[in-house]
């Protein structure tokens, strides 16, 4: 007696590049016999057998229900919409890395049971593939060529190429496909030119290129004499502007300093009106201080007779004032001072 049976015969193993889609197929034949409800189930195959299955999506009672595992929630579905048809393939879309498992498809209508398990690996092309020179671009000198791709899944492999020139690698250069690296040894001017690194996997490639330029070797010795003699002349430089600098700060200290000197010993100058002033303003206090009795002996100089500007004289030309004739009354009895009031001599000088 014939039963259900899984008619599938693709391949149970699939490789896929992440962010791309996969049917898993799973197609199926019913028999005459097999009269009881159709349930279609594909669930994930952990790694670990002591843990339980997850459920992907189901198909019972006519119905469709994908709710189970969220992981996939929105990117999976069965390949036709009745797979009552014979068709119960999964279709998952926008492949992630962790999609990566053992997937199992289960058709069951009583009495015939059937399944299939289809391996499926997610792999992530090779991205960000950075070239890069290591060592010094010079003649003789072993110069190494780097290639890395930051992401991609493994095993990657690396294939550097010459894109300008001969098209061809020097015959002195060795090539480690694992690590992406190419050494050059005893580089020539003729290695120089675009180099080109392709790293791959079995899901993609990915590419990068750097210029070689090989040169003479610098001379260094001329390179030292050139620094040293540029910082003794950068030196001698600073030391001349900063003597300017600190001498012309001195001639302007000088400046200021003489500009702004005083002699002290020296009194300043008088003002003739002040000093008549002055002269008029003592006598009449003098005055002031005594009676009209006591204003008998004393001779009273008349206002025209004030000292003018040639009372002024250098202290070394004072003249010798005479002592007065008119005697002075006794004051001492009236409890006044005695004042001194300059009078007139007869060839008109004060005394």
């Amino acid at each position: 007696t014939r039963s259900l049976t899984i008619t599938s015969v693709d391949p149970s193993m699939f490789e896929k590049a992440q962010g791309e889609k996969v049917t898993l197929p799973c197609t199926f034949e019913l028999s005459e016999e097999d009269e009881g409800p159709l349930d279609i189930e594909w669930v994930l195959i952990p790694a670990d057998n002591q843990k339980k299955e997850d459920i992907i999506i189901l198909y019972a009672m006519d119905r469709i229900y994908n709710h189970y595992y969220a992981a996939l929630t929105g990117r999976m579905a069965f390949a036709h919409l009745d797979p009552r048809n014979g068709d119960a393939s999964l279709v998952i879309q926008n492949l992630k890395a962790a999609d990566t498992g053992t997937y199992q498809c289960k058709v069951k209508k009583a009495p015939g049971v059937q399944s299939r398990k289809i391996q499926l690996t997610v792999l992530v092309k090779p991205a960000r593939t950075k070239c890069s020179i290591e060592g010094p671009q010079e003649i003789g000198k072993d110069v190494t060529l780097k290639c890395a791709s930051q992401e991609g899944s493994p095993l990657l492999s690396y294939d550097w190429r010459r894109v300008s020139g001969s098209h061809e690698l020097p015959a002195t250069s060795m090539l480690n496909k694992d690590t992406g690296e190419l050494l050059l040894k005893n580089a020539s001017q003729e290695y120089s030119g675009r180099y080109n690194c392709v790293a791959s996997n079995r899901v993609g490639t990915d590419e990068c290129s750097v210029q070689l330029n090989v040169t003479p070797p610098v001379n260094t010795a001329a390179i030292i004499v050139g620094a040293i003699i540029g910082t003794l002349l950068g030196l001698s430089v600073l030391t001349f502007i900063v003597f300017c600098c600190c001498k012309k700060h001195r001639e302007k200290k000088y400046e200021k300093e003489v500009h702004h000197d005083i002699r002290e010993d020296v009194p300043p100058p008088k003002s003739r009106s002040s000093t008549a002033r002055s002269y008029i303003g003592s006598n009449r206090s003098s005055l002031g201080s005594m009676s009209p009795s006591n204003m008998e002996g004393y001779t009273k100089t008349p206002y025209s007779q004030v000292p003018s500007e040639d009372f002024e004289r250098a202290p070394g030309q004072n003249p010798t004032f005479a002592p007065s004739k008119v005697a002075a009354p006794n004051l001492s009895r009236m409890g006044a001072v005695p004042v001194m009031i300059p009078a007139q001599s007869k060839d008109g000088s004060i005394v």
